[in-house]
């Protein structure tokens, strides 16, 4: 199981920043290089992004992220369907989420350069007919093949979302928007189970397992229709060349880290697993040299190392690294423990999360006048929110068990959603409030990299205590306690880091008027 705040939570360094990159501020100044068409006409100002254009683009976060949590719930019926091997159900899962992250910074990257409206077509008719693709498949092993190939078409989409929001929004819209943007990204991982659940009890047509998958090809087509007329088309700077090297240093970081840890629990960590997570952090860092040296040398590297230079980027990501890895390992152990400690059906798993969903999104859509008022304060306040949800459900469990309902767990889930839904909304935002538009593609690429990681690292550490502790099924509830006191603090941990962030002390008021006179709103 796997799975924002405006640009003025910064004012103060905003312009600085950019001005102090000469890169970026030559991009800002010479768009006509490439908005300027082909005959040097003036550059004109990029279109706003409208309500119809930003439900759009959302579509395109929804469908991959649902897609990233609904096959869990089907495996089972995969299995009886296809006859396929543990090995290869596990493929079904990791080689989606791995092809996702794998790409994601590239994606943003060709964004950046050949337009993020185009990449973003591209992107959801390709998730579309790999969608049908898998929906169709006739062996475990083709449906292997489309994962891999739907995984691929959302890393090129998704990171146009973000990008084409921090280049066609400012101020109050800005914020709105991406909080829509987080909610979207939370509500898709517990929908994902919710609708895999209904689909899969409903067996519409006798198809089983199938129309998780077949689902997203008539919205896949109604987005392509309204995102050619809605969306904006953005991008900035001339189109650069791709930097083949680095996205070989990337994608060697990326594999030898998500395959052993998606893959090695279910193999039983053979020694190739190991291997790999050996050679992972030394890719990391062939990776980071070889980019710090592309760019000190003038060229284009995929990942821009000034991007770091941003205190925004650089303590959001640490902020987000931890808490995308504590809500992957909560969702993978919520459905451990309803479906195989509680005996519940993935239905009724399912369901139990309304009430985190429901509260997670009237979180996530007040998050745009919370921040007006209080600023970065809204994430501390999340982040201990979602503890006391967290050690209240710990409570209910320990307290209750084994006597216990899936309904029981309701007030603990509700008040960690709230929590969840007043960081995750703003975080991303925060992440990407000092990053400039011209680089704004690779800096959503890089966050959603990380958010993707994190899922995985959450689930490859905590999900393997969990299913460690809870050994032959008389341990679930101590399992789960073991994990929850863990993630309750990283949840504190969360709130006291969140002291550091752009926008503690200065009100979002104050800072739309600075970035109105330096030009940015």
């Amino acid at each position: 199981m796997h799975s924002n705040a405006p640009s003025t939570l910064a004012p103060s360094t905003a312009a600085p920043r950019d001005s102090a990159n000469p890169h970026a501020a030559a991009g800002r100044r010479q768009p006509g290089r490439h908005e300027g068409g082909r005959h040097g006409h003036q550059p004109h100002e990029p279109q706003a992004l409208t309500a119809a254009g930003l439900t759009v683009i959302l579509v395109g976060v929804l469908l991959p992220m649902i897609d990233f949590f609904i096959v869990n719930v089907a495996l089972p019926t995969i299995d009886r369907d296809l006859h396929a091997s543990q090995p290869l159900l596990e493929l079904v899962v990791s080689g989606y989420a791995t092809a996702y992250a794998l790409l994601l910074v590239l994606g943003g990257r060709l964004g950046d350069s050949i337009g993020r409206k185009r990449l973003f077509l591209l992107g959801m008719a390709a998730f579309t007919v790999t969608s049908l693709a898998c929906g169709l498949a006739p062996t475990a092993d083709v449906l292997v093949i489309g994962r891999v190939a739907q995984g691929a078409s959302a890393a090129m989409m998704v990171p146009q979302v973000l990008a084409t929001i921090q280049a066609a929004t400012t101020g109050e819209r800005r914020a709105r928007a991406i909080g829509r943007y987080g909610a979207t990204g939370g509500l898709a991982a517990v929908l994902g189970q919710v609708l895999g659940g209904v689909l899969i009890s409903a067996n519409i047509d006798n198809l089983g397992w199938r129309p998780i998958f077949l689902v997203n090809v008539p919205i896949g087509l109604a987005g392509l229709l309204l995102a050619r007329r809605y969306v904006p088309d953005t991008r900035h700077g001339a189109p650069a060349p791709i930097d083949g090297v680095g996205t070989v240093l990337l994608g060697l970081t990326v594999i030898t880290l998500l395959v052993p840890l998606t893959e090695g629990q279910s193999v039983g960590w053979p020694a190739w697993t190991i291997a790999m997570l050996v050679v992972a952090p030394l890719a990391a860092l062939a990776f980071i040299r070889y980019e710090v040296r592309a760019e000190r040398t003038g060229r284009s590297p995929l990942v821009p190392p000034s991007l770091l230079e941003h205190r925004s980027m650089r303590r959001g990501l640490l902020l987000a690294l931890p808490f995308f890895a504590g809500f992957g390992a909560f969702m993978f152990c919520y459905a451990l423990l309803v479906q195989e400690g509680m005996h519940a059906s993935a239905l009724t798993a399912g369901l139990g999360l309304v009430p985190m969903a429901a509260t997670f999104l009237l979180a996530s859509l007040s998050t745009s006048r919370l921040l007006a008022r209080f600023g970065a304060k809204v994430l501390a306040a999340g982040g201990l929110l979602q503890a006391v949800g967290l050690v209240i459900l710990g409570v209910t469990v320990y307290l209750g068990w084994p006597h216990l309902a899936v309904a029981d767990l309701a007030p603990g889930l509700a008040i960690a959603g709230l929590g969840q839904g007043l960081v995750m909304s703003p975080l991303f935002g925060v992440v990407l409030s000092e990053v400039p538009p011209t680089t704004a593609g690779a800096g959503a690429g890089v966050l959603t990299t990380t958010q993707q990681t994190a899922l995985a690292l959450g689930v490859a550490t905590l999900g393997s205590l969990f299913l460690a502790l809870a050994g032959d099924g008389t341990g679930f509830s101590t399992a789960f306690l073991v994990v929850v006191t863990v993630q309750v603090v990283v949840a504190i941990g969360v709130a006291a880091g969140a002291r550091g962030l752009p926008g503690w002390r200065v009100r979002i008021a104050v800072a739309n008027r600075e970035l109105a006179a330096a030009g940015h709103s």
